[in-house]
Order: C-alpha cells, then sequence, then structure tokens
C-alpha cells in the first residue's frame, strides 16, 4: 500500500492505556519515499535548524548540542483541534545507523512547557501544575530502510497526556485522542514532501 503513496497511520500494540491521572497512546505510521536516500533522509532529520520550514506543526526549531551521535533539540510545537495549543519542547536524540541501508533515529522529550499568549509581549511559560496536560511527554522512534525502490520510512510516536475530566470531555477528547494520529500523519507526509525531488 504505502509504494502507491499511502501513509499507514494505526495504533500500535497496546494502543490507548490509562494510567493513574493520564493516558498514554502508542501510534505508528509508514510512508514509501521514491528514489530516496538513507543518508539524505538522516541528515534531513537530524537538520532542526530546519524543521521550522519543514514540519507544519513546528513554529520554530534549533540544534541546542551535539556530541557525536547524540543530540539535544528544542522544538516550540503547535496543536490544533478545537483549541490551539503551543508547547516550548526538549528532546534528547540519538541517530544510528545499521550497515549501508538501515538507519533509525530516537527522540525523548526531556521538557515540555505549555505557553500561553504566545507570540505576545505577555507570553508566559505556564508552571507543570497550571498547564492544560494536552501533552506530558513524547517519545519518537523513526526506522528507515533503504532498498532499490526507494525508501521505507516509519515513525512510532508514544505520547503521554493528562486523563480527560468528565466535564471537559467534549472539548479535551478531539485534542488529546486525535491530535497524536494526525501529527504522526503530517510529520510523515512533511518528510516524504521534503525529499521527493
Amino acid at each position: 500500500m504505502v509504494e502507491t503513496g499511502e501513509i499507514v497511520i494505526e495504533q500500535d500494540a497496546g494502543g490507548e492505556v490509562a494510567v493513574p491521572g493520564g493516558i498514554i497512546q502508542n501510534w505508528a505510521g509508514c510512508v514509501f519515499i521514491p528514489g530516496g536516500s538513507l543518508a539524505k533522509t538522516l541528515n534531513l532529520l537530524q537538520d532542526y535548524d530546519r524543521h521550522k520550514d519543514i514540519y507544519p506543526e513546528v513554529i520554530d526549531s534549533r540544534l541546542l548540542s551535539r556530541n557525536g551521535d547524540r543530540m539535544t533539540a528544542y522544538l516550540r510545537l503547535v496543536k490544533k483541534k478545537v483549541l490551539t495549543v503551543v508547547l516550548n519542547t526538549e528532546h534528547e536524540v540519538q541517530v544510528g545507523e545499521i550497515g549501508a541501508r538501515r538507519g533509525f533515529i530516537g527522540s525523548r522529550s526531556t521538557r515540555i512547557t505549555e505557553v500561553r499568549n504566545a507570540g505576545e509581549p505577555d507570553e508566559t511559560q505556564l508552571p507543570s501544575e497550571e498547564d492544560s496536560g494536552f501533552l506530558w511527554r513524547l517519545n519518537a522512534y523513526w526506522r528507515l530502510e533503504e532498498t532499490n525502490r526507494g525508501l521505507y520510512v516509519e515513525l512510532s510516536t508514544i505520547s503521554l497526556s493528562r486523563d480527560i475530566p468528565m466535564g471537559l470531555a467534549w472539548l479535551m477528547k478531539p485534542f488529546v485522542r486525535e491530535v497524536p494520529r494526525e501529527s504522526l500523519r503530517s510529520t510523515l507526509a512533511a518528510t516524504r514532501r521534503a525529499m521527493l525531488p
């Protein structure tokens, strides 16, 4: 299916898991890039200074530090679904190659802070006890395999968000339950667009 241009998205093993005060979601998606190169795609995914120009949900980005195959990156994310939420995030990232045709990137959030009035003079980062809890943690795992026809790109995400309070389910449910899937699709589509000639 992916060879025809479809982006395949499904809830990964375990799906959605309720934990005390929160919800863990596990999604996986795959896209095929005809004629895609492992080396070029790995370079793109590590170029955090350009992520704001490639990915629709990233409104600011930069590499904070690098030591060999380990990096720390900053991303300002905007999530829209009924509500709009802006998040300042930092991630520890590890990159690797397995032989000449396979590679991986693992990313683990180390800080996620919700921003109130983003871009305004009174912009404020909310303390964790005052934020909405739409996204508390985010891990992402990229797996790439180059073939003679192109590149298969798989992305799995595991996210933790606050449980949905009874009275706010109508407002928060679309955000908490649908945004992770939509973000995954958007990220894979943008990666393919950036790598096609």
